[in-house]
């Protein structure tokens, strides 16, 4: 094979191997983007996953704080209830005691 051809082909090789090269960094840039992209979706998915499970366990302290508090109104009015049933017991208690004690004073001056 005369020297002029061997250059050439040896040319065309470099040109192959440059454009191989070229195709494989491409290749390479969009598997790294399409990555990327992927990671970002991941990403978003798992913040919007975190956000409904916080909202979800909100929503049940919520629930939790609710059903506790309604059970302490119901224990203040029971305790409240218990308070005015033994106010009115000892009202009548101290009524009659005081009676007594105004018959007993009317009594003693006459």
């Amino acid at each position: 094979m005369p020297r002029p051809e061997v250059l050439d082909r040896i040319k065309e090789a470099e040109q192959e191997a440059d454009q191989i090269v070229e195709e494989a960094e491409s290749d390479r840039e969009e598997r790294i983007a399409e990555a990327r992209r992927e990671a970002d979706e991941i990403r978003e998915e798992a913040r919007q996953e975190a956000d409904e499970l916080e909202e979800e366990r909100l929503e049940t302290a919520r629930e939790e704080i609710e059903a506790r508090r309604e059970e302490i109104v119901e224990e203040g009015e029971a305790a409240r209830e218990r308070l005015v049933a033994e106010a009115e017991e000892d009202m009548e208690e101290a009524v009659d005691y005081a009676l007594r004690r105004f018959e007993e004073a009317v009594d003693a001056q006459t």
